[in-house]
Parts: structure tokens; sequence; C-alpha cells
């Protein structure tokens, strides 16, 4: 298993080892279960999935608690997210909605609320322990409109203009391909469709160090994209009407970095053009 402390030389530190090392983190956080960490906005550790993470349970803080009363404890403490996605939505019934990097289930079971039963949410993950973990909170909730895929952001398993709703939580800041992810988003979006998606960016580049340490890419910290930069992906893309819902600054960290005062939380819609 990765060591999530290790920084990688620019040789070592390439899309295998990166991968590995989201998949090995994940699958922790999927096994701990009702003791996952988590994080929030207003509650950060080292990043929104970091090892140093507090133990409190992130819905508890991100969700409102009229909506946490439909979700599992384990679906709840398998979120590791930065925002509420699916709160800032509009997410109408009858829709079909896609999380990205769904983890234990968590926005795609309250997206199910809102769709109802004449609307449909799939949730795309690629650790097998997430997975397991949301199917088995889906059978526990009778949660018969959501379904669950194994599959990566960048080569999402659906066809073409088949969503009407893209949402995600903390997710593309871990992807070393977010043009690829944003197209991907683009190609499975209905003509008129959007995206409300919630991630880690920063104001300003990061030092190396940073860059390619594996503990801060599963922190969604190092692979955070300079704001201005992770707008122009989606406008290149080809989305309009991109609009910040939120944008939260991450509480310094109790190792005084100097860099954390750069780091935000946001939450921004988009459009796929009719």
């Amino acid at each position: 298993m990765t060591k999530l402390g290790e920084v990688y030389s620019r040789e070592e530190f390439d899309a295998g080892s990166l991968e590995k090392a989201v998949q090995d983190r994940y699958t922790q956080v999927a096994e701990r279960g009702v003791a996952a960490s988590g994080c929030c906005a207003d509650d950060f550790g080292s990043g929104c999935c970091g090892e140093d993470a507090p133990s409190a349970v992130v819905a508890d803080i991100l969700y409102e608690s009229d909506d946490l009363e439909v979700l599992t404890p384990e679906a709840m403490a398998a979120s590791a997210g930065c925002g509420n996605p699916i709160g800032l939505s509009d997410a109408k019934p009858g829709e079909t909605v896609l999380d990205l990097g769904s983890g234990g289930g968590i926005d795609c079971f309250l997206a199910a609320e809102r769709v109802g039963d004449s609307g449909n949410v799939i949730g795309v993950d690629m650790t097998h322990a997430m997975v397991d973990l949301a199917r088995q909170n889906a059978v526990k909730l009778e949660a018969h409109n959501v379904v669950f895929k194994l599959g990566k952001i960048e080569a999402i398993p659906l066809q073409d203009a088949t969503i009407d709703l893209v949402i995600s939580n903390c997710v593309i800041a871990l992807s070393q391909d977010k043009d690829r992810v944003f197209d991907e988003i683009y190609r499975i979006l209905k003509p008129g469709g959007r995206f409300v998606v919630s991630d880690m960016v920063v104001t300003e580049e990061l030092p190396d160090e940073i860059r390619s340490s594996a503990e801060e890419w599963v922190s969604c910290v190092g692979g955070a994209d300079l704001l201005s930069r992770y707008l122009g992906r989606m406008e290149r893309s080809g989305f309009v009407n991109i609009e910040i819902l939120s944008n939260v600054p991450m509480r310094s960290r109790s190792d005084g970095t100097d860099y954390a005062s750069a780091v935000r939380s946001v939450t921004v819609r988009g459009w796929r053009r009719d």
C-alpha cells in the first residue's frame, strides 16, 4: 500500500502511482465505516479528505439535519467532501442525476429524494470498496432509483447526452486530467443540462513539493487547480453561464503551512448549450 506521506520525484510521480495512492486512501475510508474521517470548509484538517481531517462526521456540518435523517450512518461516515453540491443544484422530480466520485453514496441518496421515483441517480466511483459500500447502503435505504457503477471520471461509463444533472464533491481535484473530466461531463449531459460541482481550488500556484506529494494529492490539495484555470477548463469544454455558487476559505492548518490561505472550497455551476 502506498505510504501517503511519500513525496515522489518528478520521474516517479506519474498517473499510476497517484491513482494507486487515491484508491488506497478511499479504500481505507470505506473500510473504516462509521469511523471514517472527512472534512468541511470550516473544519479542515490537512484538506478535504486527508488523514489529518477531523474525526467528526463531515455530513453533520455540510448537510441539513433533515437531509441526514434519510441516510445510513455508514454513508455519512464515509463522506469526504468539501461542499453540498446537491443542495445547490435545484434537482427536479423526474431528472437523471450522475454523481462523479460517489463514495459511500451520500450525495446520490440525497439526490434520489429530490428526483423522486420518476427520476434516476447514478453513482460512479473507481474504488471497489466504495462501490460495494454504496450498494450496501442502497439496499438498507431501499433506494430503488439509485445504481452504482465502477468507473473513472476521465472515462465515464455512460452513453452520450443521457444525464440532466452532474454533481461531484471534492473529486475532480484528484484527477490529473481535469480537461478530460470536463469533456466527459459535457459529453454525457443532455443539451441544456448542467453540472454543480464542489471542489478544492487555489488562488496561487502551490510549491512543487506539494504538487509531488501523494499525501497532499489524496487530501485534495496537491491537485487543486488555480481557480481561474479551473473555470477556464469548463469554458474550453464548451460550458456556458458558469457561476460560482459558494467560495469558502480553508481554515489555517495546525502545522502553520504558509500556502493554506490560498486553498479554497468552491461550488460551481455550468450549463451545456441547448
